[in-house]
């Protein structure tokens, strides 16, 4: 089982930005497609992001063109820099490896 830890999230105004990142255990990362999922208050779980060891990504509708995955595999970390931020971006924030593991979520609030 592979432990992903998640941080960088707060309370930032609209139109601000925030970089989270993920922290994996493990030698496996490399060989990984890592997630970001977000979970709005009293909504559904949802896809943000997904980038594939080769370095592929892509993005919900919703996020595309304001937010970037990124991954450094030197670290075992993945990033998701999300710009523009708008109240509707509130929600917790999970990254998520392809072999089912999630970690345990960050809160990002966008509000003034």
């Amino acid at each position: 089982q592979v432990q992903l830890v998640e941080s960088g999230g707060g309370l930032v105004q609209p139109g601000g930005s925030l970089r989270l990142s993920c922290a994996a255990s493990g030698s496996i990362f490399s060989i990984m497609t890592m997630a970001w999922y977000r979970q709005p208050p009293g909504k559904q779980r949802e896809l943000v992001a997904h980038i594939t060891s080769g370095g592929y990504t892509n993005y919900a509708d919703a996020v595309r063109g304001r937010f970037t995955i990124s991954r450094d595999n030197a670290k075992n970390t993945v990033y998701l820099q999300m710009n523009s931020l708008k109240p509707e971006d509130t929600a917790i924030y999970y990254c998520k490896n392809n072999i089912g593991d999630w970690g345990q979520g960050t809160q990002v609030t966008v509000s003034s």
